[in-house]
């Protein structure tokens, strides 16, 4: 039996994320256009009859002084020092340019230990090609045998990538029940999910100043006659922004947009979880939280 932690690493939006859910086959990972969706270290777990391989997803590394970007690469290093395995993800689309230089440069300690995934082989002006010699320079340590053209969008290339991950991987008991595809607690999946909703329904640097709290869970009993026994989890959340001028972009005209974020997120929990989910979804503000330690400490895993 076969068992490793996969950290996966590589620039904002080259589809680490998108990745991480179709290696497990399950959604674990929200994912958005917006670069540095992902804030902490999410992990998914795939299962299969030679091993375990658990899948940790971290921030992009995006070269930043602002302090929430340094505590978001603060995650992104702490897991990186923890890897059993590394799996770099390029996107094809994007020449390599500084900010890769200093991606590579990171890896490059992890090199034995290392394999690449060029994704995005299928958007237009791909050349991956470029990210194989750019790759080969930098981490020249890593063997082709280890570089993989990859395209989420289709799924296309994944079988290889993870046979060859298993192969890497080494002998071990598995950390976590094979049913199990990832670790997340349920507020977290929670507000999570809200986040995305609400990420991919707000326009411009909007996406960036929110965070979501959930305020109450409660299980309760459900009001169905027909069916007694279901319970029904209960969930009051909050979408948190920086300014109050902000809230109203998120309520919309006559509070049309929150209650789009609303409708999607409860049709997606509803389909991950075992329970009816009633969500009471309201905007509150909270002041340039992006700058208060009390406030990162809580939401991001430093």
């Amino acid at each position: 039996m076969k068992s490793a932690f996969v950290v996966l690493a590589g620039r904002p939006s080259v589809g680490k994320s998108t990745l991480v859910n179709l290696l497990c086959g399950a959604k674990v990972a929200i994912v958005s256009n917006v670069p540095q969706t992902t804030r902490n270290a999410v992990r998914g777990i795939l299962t299969r009859p030679e091993g375990q391989l658990v899948f940790v997803d971290t921030p992009g590394r995006h070269a930043s002084e602002k302090k929430f970007n340094k505590m978001l690469m603060s995650v992104a290093d702490r897991a990186l020092d923890d890897a059993e395995l590394v799996l770099y993800v390029l996107d094809a689309s994007r020449l390599p340019g500084p900010e890769e230089e200093a991606v590579a440069a990171r890896l490059n300690g992890f090199q034995d230990r290392a394999i690449v995934a060029i994704n995005k082989i299928d958007a237009d002006g791909a050349n991956p090609q470029a990210l194989f010699d750019f790759v080969r320079k930098s981490l020249p340590e890593i063997p082709e045998s280890r570089c993989f053209q990859i395209s989420c969008l289709k799924k296309e290339g994944i079988k290889p990538l993870l046979d060859c991950l298993f192969e890497m991987a080494v002998e071990g008991e598995i950390l976590y029940p094979g049913d199990y595809y990832t670790d997340q607690d349920i507020s977290f999946r929670i507000s999570e999910i809200i986040r995305e909703k609400a990420m991919n329904r707000l326009r411009e640097e909007l996406p960036h100043s929110i965070y979501v709290e959930i305020a109450d869970l409660e299980m309760r009993d459900s009001p169905d006659s027909a069916d007694p026994e279901k319970k029904r989890l209960w969930v009051r959340a909050f979408i948190i922004t920086e300014r109050e001028s902000q809230k109203g972009m998120i309520v919309g005209k006559g509070g049309e947009k929150i209650k789009a974020i609303g409708q999607a997120a409860r049709k997606e929990l509803n389909s991950i979880f075992d329970w009816k989910v009633d969500l009471d979804l309201r905007v509150k503000t909270g002041k340039d939280w992006r700058h208060t330690d009390r406030v990162l400490k809580k939401l991001i895993n430093t």
